[in-house]
């Protein structure tokens, strides 16, 4: 082969164009002759060749989307032939860089120009930092290419030594664009060129490893999809073959909670736990006691009836109608029964079932006394609204776990009562009746009153959150209704959370009404009796509700009905009576005995509680309602007794404190009022409250002390047919007090016909039932002067009073 030129010498040389290719100096390529360009540029080649000895040469120019190069490579035609596929090609070999200038002309087709060779050699000798550099190449290099398996190809890169060739060298690297491609071939700089080559190596490298540790990952959770499918087949084929062993039916599909999860109608955030706790099932041992927690809480998830909710009635007068026929009275909560289903009915109509996520509850309380019908008016609520009833009792729980749930740690572990109670409705929204709210104790398990805030707060419980579940569960469209018997024994917080609706007791009209329409009938039944075989005269009832009982209900009424016709029904059984009977107000006493309960003023004169001076009467309310108290005082013998005050009938501090009130009244105005106030001040005074195993507190007990006392040292007895009630102040004032409906009916029920009460408390009796009122003569006052006046007797024609004298 003739002597390459030398790099100042000019070359004329044909152009070889390549498409989006790029061949570097020391590379061998085979090109097809098919292509029009390249059998050109061979060809004039060859002609070339003919006047000058050596091989054909010819100039390789990259040709980027129809531009061509600043530089090309000189190339030499090493063979003309076949190549692989029997097509007619070239080999063509890179010799050196060559600067490209302007065109020219030369035999063939090809287009000619002229060109530089540029000086592509290498300081001699090698600077440390370009050896490092070498080295660096030759690495990665060697680590590419054994990663691709080209064990022949590392000894011929390790070889290489001259720094050009081997920054060349990257030219068969596959990875490279063509961009990066002719940065190389452009940079006539060895060094530089070896840099860039060593960085886009290093480029790839990276680029390969993260490619390869995405593939692996990817991989590895194929594998471990296909291993945990393989493992579960294995492991169904294993249970299956263990149940035909011990002759157990196939499991049906229920037992597939993962199934039963996707198939049920859960809110979103329900079926994501749900579908986690399946996950832990799935993966968990036969063997594992967390297997039958996490079973016992898919159960508990899967029965609560997350979207199932009732149709309301919206026929209002429908739903009054059915409180009427059941619950006689009560028209309180009937009003308010009435009005929540009317604004429900509205809310509904235009489109406001759910505002702000919350739906329309409603929280009641009903407090009163025992056997008024709370109870039974939770199922009448129910039944007005068309929905579910579910009664939860909380009368002696003291475990915050009973309202709140027990964690699923513990062994045993289970729901609320207030979930246990949905899950017993079948719907979200049922009325739920809180019975004996007032009786919740707390202990050093907690409160459950504090655990009962969230459930009956309207703000808060349309995301009551059960400790058990640990989902949140939606309350907001429950009708929580509370029962009570004594509204101070319900926490502030939880009481400000209700809606209070009071139910003061029945009046002996109401209870007669409902003896007949209710609780007859349902006795009869109990009895085994027909309508027609017995019947109770309406005085017979009357007697029953008045002197037989005195109750602010009727449970006791309801007893002594039941009692009648047992004794009626054994009677028929031993032939002594015929049926039907009709039984009458002369009957009773030889059925059931003597009335328990003979009024004052049905009994004689002589023998009434205040047929002496120094007895008074007083209306008190308690857990059981309204109930007339009395007061009795004495003086002591001035020669036996101590002087001062003493009180019995366990009394609380503030009726003490309202019997040295009385007391300190009389003292001061002993001579204003024409009283002998001088034995108040060396004989012992004594007051007792009857039934002195009733514990009693309270103010309203101050004028009672007052006018017994009053009566005492006047020796003016004090009326038979006057109850009074009020706190009194030191200067004589009657101040204000509670249960002014209960005390009436108290009074009414005892056959009292004069009541006092304070002048502040007046607007109070538009609570009272008019029947009430009308038989009762109801005097308001501000002073304790006026209650003596309308209290006591006249005085007797100037006798000394008869003082009574304690033993």
């Amino acid at each position: 082969m003739a002597a390459e030129s030398a790099p100042s010498t000019p070359l004329t040389l044909p152009v070889l164009p390549l498409d989006d290719e790029v061949v570097l100096p020391g590379m061998v390529v085979p090109l097809d002759l098919n292509d029009n360009d390249v059998r050109a540029a061979v060809e004039a080649a060859q002609a070339a060749t003919r006047s000058e000895p050596g091989k054909p040469r010819v100039l390789l120019v990259p040709r980027i989307d129809g531009a061509y190069a600043s530089t090309g490579v000189l190339g030499t035609v090493e063979q003309v032939g076949r190549l692989a596929d029997g097509d007619p090609g070239a080999l063509i070999r890179g010799r050196g860089r060559v600067k490209i200038g302007a065109g020219t002309t030369g035999p063939g087709a090809a287009l000619w120009v002229e060109g530089t060779r540029i000086d592509e050699s290498a300081p001699d000798p090698l600077p440390g930092h370009v050896t490092e550099l070498v080295k660096e190449y030759k690495a990665l290099a060697t680590a590419w290419l054994r990663k691709r398996g080209a064990w022949q190809v590392v000894d011929r890169v390790q070889a290489i030594e001259d720094v050009s060739a081997l920054a060349d060298n990257s030219g068969y690297s596959p990875f490279l664009t063509t961009a990066q491609k002719v940065e190389l071939l452009e940079t006539a700089d060895p060094v530089a060129r070896l840099k860039a080559a060593t960085r886009q190596l290093r480029d790839h490298l990276a680029e390969q490893d993260v490619a390869e540790t995405i593939a692996k990952d990817v991989q590895e959770g194929v594998d471990k999809q296909q291993r945990e499918f393989l493992l579960r087949r294995q492991l169904d084929a294993v249970r299956k073959e263990l149940r035909d062993l011990n002759g157990e039916e196939q499991g049906e599909e229920s037992d597939d909670y993962r199934a039963r999860v996707e198939a049920a109608d859960l809110p979103e955030k329900v079926r994501e736990a749900a579908l986690k706790e399946v996950d832990k099932l799935e993966r968990s041992s036969d063997q594992s006691p967390e297997g039958s927690w996490i079973r016992t809480w898919l159960d508990t998830v899967l029965e609560l009836p997350w979207n199932e909710r009732t149709e309301d009635v919206y026929d209002i007068r429908g739903a009054k109608a059915i409180l009427d026929a059941e619950h006689a009275g009560l028209d309180d909560v009937k009003e308010r029964i009435t009005e929540y289903l009317a604004v429900r009915k509205r809310r509904s109509d235009r489109g406001l079932g759910v505002v702000g996520g919350r739906r329309g509850g409603a929280v009641l309380a009903l407090v009163g006394p025992p056997g008024v019908g709370k109870t039974s008016l939770g199922e009448s609520v129910a039944h007005a609204m068309g929905r579910k009833f579910v009664r939860v009792a909380l009368g002696g729980v003291r475990d915050e776990a009973e309202i709140r749930g027990h964690r699923r740690t513990y062994v045993g572990a289970l729901p609320g009562r207030i979930v246990r109670a949905i899950k017993e409705a079948g719907a979200m929204n049922p009325v739920v009746l809180l019975d004996e709210i007032d009786k919740v104790g707390s202990d050093f398990r907690g409160d459950p009153a504090a655990a009962l805030l969230e459930v009956l707060d309207p703000a808060q419980n349309h995301t009551f959150r059960d400790h058990y579940l640990e989902v949140e569960l939606d309350l907001s469209d429950v009708v929580f209704l509370a029962t009570a018997n004594v509204l101070e024994a319900i926490p502030e917080a939880l009481l400000d959370r209700m809606e209070l609706v009071r139910l003061d007791g029945y009046t002996e009209d109401e209870k007669v009404v409902i003896a007949r329409d209710h609780l007859l009938p349902r006795q009869l039944e109990r009895a085994g009796l027909a309508k027609d075989e017995v019947t109770l005269d309406e005085s017979a009832l009357r007697k029953l509700a008045g002197e037989y009982t005195r109750e602010a209900g009727v449970r006791t009424l309801e007893r002594s009905i039941a009692r009648l016709l047992r004794k009626i029904a054994a009677q028929h059984e031993l032939a002594e009576r015929d049926l039907p009977f009709t039984v009458r107000e002369e009957h009773l006493r030889d059925l059931i005995g003597r009335p328990h309960h003979v009024p004052e003023s049905a009994q004689d004169p002589a023998e009434r509680r205040t047929a002496v001076p120094g007895v008074a009467t007083g209306l008190a309310v308690t857990g059981a309602g309204g109930d007339v108290l009395f007061v009795e005082a004495s003086l002591a013998d001035p020669e036996t007794g101590a002087a001062g005050l003493t009180l019995t009938g366990q009394l609380g501090d503030v009726m003490k404190e309202s019997a040295q009130i009385a007391l300190s009244f009389l003292r001061s105005h002993g001579a204003e009022l024409e009283l002998p106030v001088a034995d108040l001040k060396d004989r012992g005074v004594h007051i007792h409250f009857p039934a002195g195993a009733v514990p009693k507190d309270g103010p309203s007990a101050g004028v009672t002390m007052t006018t017994a006392l009053a009566s005492l040292l006047s020796g003016r007895l004090v009326r038979t047919d006057v109850a009074m009630t009020g706190e009194v102040s030191l200067t004589g004032r009657v101040l204000p007090i509670g249960g002014v409906k209960q005390k009436l009916l108290a009074a009414h029920r005892a056959g009292v016909t004069t009541v006092v009460i304070p002048k502040r408390n007046e607007a109070d009796l538009d609570d009272v039932p008019a029947e009430v009122l009308d038989k009762l003569d109801v005097h308001a006052v501000t002073d304790v002067r006026q209650v003596l006046e309308l209290a006591l007797s006249p005085a007797t024609n100037g006798a000394a009073p008869e003082v009574p004298v304690a033993a």
